[in-house]
């Protein structure tokens, strides 16, 4: 008898740790929420679908295609127990509770490695409620997934490496894109370059991909409004680094500041958590191989956002930490924990270049909607820590932002930066929201039935 192994995820991270388990002899059960295996970052299009990976994936092709190979290798000669378009809901008592294309499905487990990668971070401004807002992540996808531009003439405005790749792959693909718009100034992006510098080829990349961009890019702007008529964007109203008030016409917006960690499933399972002041967010505790609890083992983005590189290592360290507490043979992890030495210099040199706008959304207007599945207003939000105090669950349960569809994904560290500002106190004295079960939204028909167990 051996212990029973389960990934969540199967982009980069958890292909590379269901690569690194079957290799010692063990075949672990996958699940992912995707078709098919690749994450967000290689995401894969539908069978049949007729642009090559170049188009798809630039100059990363050769490494997508490489890891969609490996994993379907391993499910052909049944090395893993593939568990595709199934969303993990919950865990409890060693159990994952998975909702599965023909209803939901007990999967217990000895050791579970999380790879659930990232989401996008996103700050509120007025009119980004309207239909044809979109998140940088989405955009992407829907690129990638099928093909599509998400507007005729779009504005993509945020900061981060997430902003200028996203718009050079629309231009690529022959979209209209009328502008990119960077809250980060060029003097912070500049105290940045010595991280940047421990990943030069990547950054060098990074600098032609802006240059592309051209006149379309601003830096140090700051997003004033969205203008939009019943079917959606009409304008992004702005305002230059100088000053200067802009109006962009469009049919569409497209907004992101960098990523965050999808964590949900990881706190349920136990991890903890701790405010990382650089990247202005919560990061679960670990320790250099992903270990955050007894038998608990985080991977890829959803530890700490390093790229789909940075995934594959950790992905790697994770399987090497479980199979070195199963006290079986594992590979030397030295030369991976080299190279994670140097893309957490690179990631560090991206959070100090491409900084959360925290000034911005604390200064949020008050009919600014903040939380989109309910909403709720910054104007609302500031009257429940008025009644309530100035604590994220306590704000959460009088007001309701944190409370909708996404769990607080979205609208949970714009809320804090926001109670924060209004208190007059640090953000992370806010606290955190606490996980819950359903962490993705789930059917009830399919809850009350019997689950199929393994």
């Amino acid at each position: 008898m051996t212990d029973r192994v389960v990934i969540v995820g199967a982009g980069p991270a958890g292909i590379r740790a269901a690569e690194t388990l079957v290799a010692a002899g063990l075949r672990p059960i996958v699940v992912d929420e995707g078709a098919r295996a690749g994450g967000q970052i290689y995401r894969r299009p539908p069978e049949g679908f007729l642009r090559p990976p170049e188009q798809l994936y630039g100059s990363e092709a050769g490494k997508a295609g490489a890891l969609h190979a490996t994993f379907d290798g391993l499910t052909a000669r049944g090395a893993v127990d593939h568990l595709a378009r199934s969303s993990v809901v919950a865990v409890a008592d060693q159990v994952l509770h998975v909702l599965t294309p023909l209803g939901r499905r007990e999967v217990p487990f000895d050791r579970l490695i999380v790879a659930t990668g990232a989401t996008d971070r996103l700050a509120p401004l007025p009119g980004w409620q309207a239909p044809g807002v979109f998140s940088l992540g989405a955009t992407q996808i829907a690129l990638k997934a099928q093909g599509v531009a998400l507007g005729r003439r779009m504005v993509l405005a945020g900061s981060g490496p997430l902003l200028t790749l996203v718009a050079v792959q629309l231009i690529k693909a022959g979209a209209h894109v009328a502008a990119v718009l960077d809250t980060a100034p060029l003097r912070t992006q500049a105290r940045g370059l010595g991280g940047l510098l421990a990943r030069p080829r990547l950054a060098v990349r990074g600098l032609a991909m802006r240059a592309r961009l051209g006149r379309l890019y601003h830096s140090g702007v700051r997003l004033d409004r969205v203008e939009s008529d019943g079917d959606g964007p009409v304008a992004l109203h702005w305002t230059t680094a100088g000053g200067a008030p802009r109006r962009t016409d469009c049919d569409m917006v497209g907004l992101g500041w960098h990523l965050r960690p999808d964590t949900q499933l990881a706190g349920l399972a136990g991890a903890r958590f701790t405010y990382d002041e650089r990247w202005a967010q919560w990061l679960p505790q670990s320790d250099l191989f992903g270990r955050a609890g007894a038998g608990l083992y985080l991977a890829g983005d959803g530890l700490r956002v390093l790229g789909a590189d940075g995934a594959e290592i950790l992905g790697r360290l994770a399987a090497t930490a479980c199979l070195q507490d199963m006290g079986r043979a594992a590979p030397d992890p030295a030369a991976d924990l080299r190279r994670l030495a140097r893309m957490r210099r690179f990631a560090t040199g991206i959070a100090t270049a491409f900084p959360w706008p925290a000034e911005m959304v604390r200064q949020t207007p008050d009919a600014t909607i903040v939380c989109r599945c309910e909403g709720i207003t910054a104007g609302a939000l500031r009257a429940a820590v008025d009644h309530g105090g100035a604590e994220a669950n306590r704000a959460k349960s009088l007001g309701r932002v944190g409370m909708g569809r996404c769990q607080g994904r979205f609208c949970q560290l714009a809320g804090a930066e926001i109670i924060a500002g209004h208190a007059g106190i640090p953000v992370a004295q806010v606290g955190r929201l606490r996980d819950q079960a359903p962490v993705r939204p789930a059917p009830i028909g399919a809850w009350a039935a019997a689950p199929d167990t393994d």
